[in-house]
């Protein structure tokens, strides 16, 4: 049986660059799970590598079929933005084990969808100081910086993984990202004390 590993954490802490990794390590087995937005593509994005982008009409189309495991608007300065993940055919966690990153209430969703044994959560955490400088620098490099987004998203990270929900969610840990090969390292530890270990068809959870 697979595991679907859950990378969450607030905006500009890292994740991005802790999810490569991962996906790159020998020690575990994982696959992605790609998400779908319906927001423009991004500078630098690739479509089916950070997001399968779509649009309104597609999101009800997918939803209609039932396969929408969890799914986020945000009412944006540049108008309704959805991001949501689905149970498509790149997904078999009767065979294989997956990383996504996604947000507190789609961690939730995922344990309610494919049960809680087979979710892990792996929050990522950094000062809020240092990730208020990378987002301005990463939107400084957009051919049209949205700064109001930006604003937006930083003061709803607060609400989104404030600690009353932290607790409701049944999550007690938080992996710093001030360094990122520790960081990596703190993450690779704590998946290998899975008792069940997401074998699945990929020959090992943990490289022998």
């Amino acid at each position: 049986m697979g595991k679907i590993v859950c990378l969450m954490g607030k905006s500009s802490s890292g994740k991005d660059t802790i999810y490569k990794k991962l996906l790159a390590q020998d020690q575990v087995k994982l696959r992605a799970i790609v998400p779908y937005t319906t927001r423009p593509i991004r500078a630098g994005e690739r479509e089916g590598v950070e997001y399968h982008f779509t649009d309104e009409a597609g999101f009800q189309e997918l939803q209609s079929r039932g396969v929408v495991i969890e799914s986020r608007v945000y009412n944006t300065y540049l108008g309704m933005w959805r991001y949501f993940t689905v149970a498509d055919q790149e997904v078999d966690p009767d065979r294989h084990s997956y990383l996504l990153i996604g947000t507190l209430e789609a961690y939730m969703r995922l344990r309610r969808f494919y049960g809680a044994g087979r979710v892990l959560p792996v929050l990522i955490g950094l000062d809020d100081g240092e990730r208020l400088q990378r987002a301005l620098d990463r939107e400084k490099a957009q051919t049209e910086p949205k700064y109001e987004e930006l604003c937006r998203r930083f003061l709803a990270d607060a609400e989104d993984f404030s600690e009353e929900r932290l607790r409701s969610a049944g999550i007690d840990r938080i992996f710093y990202n001030d360094k990122v090969d520790r960081c990596l390292e703190e993450i690779l530890a704590y998946l290998k004390t899975d008792p069940d270990g997401p074998a699945g068809g990929d020959e090992a959870w943990i490289s022998k």
